[in-house]
């Protein structure tokens, strides 16, 4: 059969409640009428990350939604590109999304039903919607994304900030402000030059400090705004849509990636939507797909030090056609498609490098195994890398393993999920590069005797202190493969001031001792035979996160020369059992060294 002919409309306005105009393109059947999928987007509606088919476009492609029967219809969000307004992030998103909806669905060219998709912010704008409670929304999709603002996107949920994610997200949006004045008559050519070139150089974006007077990016939009609330309160949950669930009803189709800023919060979004719904489909239909990828809009699973395969790729696992299926699933009921996937969650195990298919998330089958950090005969503290064992048996003698943190001199960012991906920065990077850096202990297990699968949430249970008043606790999840490549699978962080609690901050004794959880994300990889299981713990990891200045001040006003150097520690054993608690798959018990 043909695919329909469609008609392609620019330059297209859709009202809002208000009066304020929204630009749109819309391709919409020449006759009849058919279901629409919307994307709401702040970054222009002829742009990659709307689907536009081509080199560098996300998916799904747009042109491979139209022919499957969809009409598509993409919103530029208010006060972006050709809409009127004024673009304040997210505060708008749920009314705009909704007014969108009723004037899509009162199109003589619509069946009355209509889809969301789309990655990053165009998935938030998805999650407002949602929130909204419109009766037309039948099913969304949404991508690289979370419903939470303050954990999931601008702040870790250990409390630093996201500080090369906050940057490089305002650089872009003002020089698209910037873009938008020039083509009007207005505008200043020499601030778009410079954010262009800023924007092309990650560190010296970041480099500025105190962050909140930064010369490019103080004044601008929510910048001000953002950098200035680093407790969880009021202005945050404001941005929760995560509280509205139980009034959400559309079947979420989520896409992830393990090296995707998103992870760790997208993922207890999926928990949280399967548990609490507003909906027995929402609930029972939504579906989980995730893969070895970054932010990049393409999903292609390429790394700089380490290449997926062509089977990682979202052509390869069909990513526009699983697009296509969960929207015509719940879009056109009546249609003759089969009613859904034999698996509810679908992953993409590294280490094997395959797709697997689970019941849901985390697997149920997985099970929480304790490495304890330790000390053994052997171990070395004595300049470079500060190295000491994990064993799954409790240990029996104590340690206590201190490192400097000088501020000046953070442990550079190397591989990881973060954004941008253009720096460099993401993925399954060798931590080789930071081995003879003396403000890193590292902790490691035998050459595993079997393979051994870990699928889920990652955590480490730390005991610690510090001379200062507050500080921060890194720690990173490593693959260190039989030729010493360490591969970086997931990492975390913990500013100590929020040790208990994001809304009440509270500073340290120093000298005194805390145990701690730092929350390292998730991963899914096997541990091939032969393979070490490694920790390493420090204090920073710029620029992904803003460097603590260990004060106990304002750390978003405090120049780094009136950062002070922090003498941190470890405690590892009887009395300070800290640990890696990682969730086993279909392992064995470990053999020589770890049991």
């Amino acid at each position: 059969m043909a695919p329909p002919a469609f008609v392609y409309e620019r330059a297209v306005t859709v009202p809002m409640r208000d009066g304020t105009g929204l630009d749109a393109i819309v391709f919409r059947p020449m006759t009849g009428t058919a279901p629409t999928l919307f994307v709401m987007t702040p970054y222009g509606a002829a742009s990659p990350q709307t689907g536009m088919a081509g080199n560098g476009a996300a998916v799904p492609h747009a042109t491979v939604l139209v022919d499957a029967g969809f009409a598509v219809v993409w919103v530029e969000a208010r006060g972006t590109f050709g809409s009127e307004g004024e673009f304040t992030p997210q505060v708008n998103d749920a009314r705009d999304g909704y007014d969108a909806l009723d004037w899509i669905v009162s199109q003589p060219w619509s069946n009355g039903t209509v889809g969301m998709y789309g990655a990053s912010y165009l998935g938030m704008t998805q999650w407002a919607a949602a929130a909204g409670g419109h009766p037309a929304l039948a099913a969304i999709a949404p991508m690289q994304t979370t419903m939470r603002w303050y954990e999931g996107f601008w702040y870790h949920p250990g409390g630093a900030l996201s500080l090369s994610a906050v940057t490089t997200w305002h650089a872009l949006m003002s020089l698209n402000d910037e873009l938008r004045a020039l083509g009007r008559g207005g505008g200043d050519l020499r601030r778009v030059m410079a954010l262009s070139t800023a924007l092309g150089d990650g560190l010296s974006l970041n480099d500025h400090t105190p962050i909140a007077v930064h010369p490019l990016l103080a004044g601008a939009g929510s910048f001000d705004e953002f950098v200035a609330r680093p407790d969880h309160g009021e202005f945050w949950e404001a941005r929760d849509f995560s509280r509205d669930i139980p009034q959400m009803s559309p079947p979420a189709l989520m896409t992830a990636g393990w090296y995707d800023l998103f992870i760790g919060q997208q993922l207890r979004d999926f928990e949280l939507y399967r548990d609490t719904a507003g909906s027995a489909e929402a609930r029972e239909g939504s579906r989980l797909i995730v893969g070895p990828w970054d932010h990049e809009p393409t999903l292609a699973g390429h790394f700089s030090d380490h290449d997926f395969g062509n089977r990682a790729s979202a052509f390869a696992t069909d990513l526009t056609g699983e697009h296509i299926r969960h929207f015509r699933r719940w879009l056109t009921p009546s249609d003759a498609a089969p009613r859904g996937p034999s698996s509810r969650v679908k992953l993409f195990v590294m280490g094997v490098d395959e797709w697997r298919d689970f019941e849901d998330w985390p697997p149920p089958e997985a099970r929480p195994v304790e490495f304890f950090l330790a000390a053994e005969d052997g171990d070395s503290d004595d300049g470079g890398l500060r190295s000491g064992t994990l064993i799954t048996r409790p240990p029996t003698s104590g340690r206590t393993w201190e490192y400097t943190y000088v501020p000046s001199d953070p442990v550079p960012t190397t591989g990881g999920a973060q954004i941008p991906p253009a720096w460099g920065f993401t993925g399954p990077t060798d931590q080789r590069a930071l081995d003879d850096r003396s403000d890193i202990v590292s902790f490691q297990t035998e050459p595993l005797p079997t393979d051994t699968g870990v699928i889920g949430y990652v955590r480490a249970t730390l005991f610690v202190r510090s001379d200062a008043l507050d500080t921060d606790f890194t720690a990173k999840l490593i693959d260190v493969h039989p030729d010493g490549r360490a591969a970086l699978l997931c990492d975390g962080i913990l500013r100590m001031r929020y040790r208990t609690s994001l809304r009440h901050p509270q500073l340290m004794e120093p000298g005194r001792t805390y145990e701690i959880d730092i929350d390292m994300a998730a991963t899914a990889n096997v541990f091939q035979q032969g393979h070490r299981i490694r920790l390493d713990v420090s204090s920073s990891n710029f620029p992904r996160f803003d460097r603590n200045t260990n004060t106990g001040g304002i750390i978003d006003q405090e120049s780094i020369d009136k950062a002070v150097v922090a003498r941190n520690a470890v405690l590892t054993g009887p009395e300070h059992p800290s640990r890696l608690v990682l969730n086993v798959v279909g392992s064995p018990e470990h053999g020589q060294g770890t049991t």
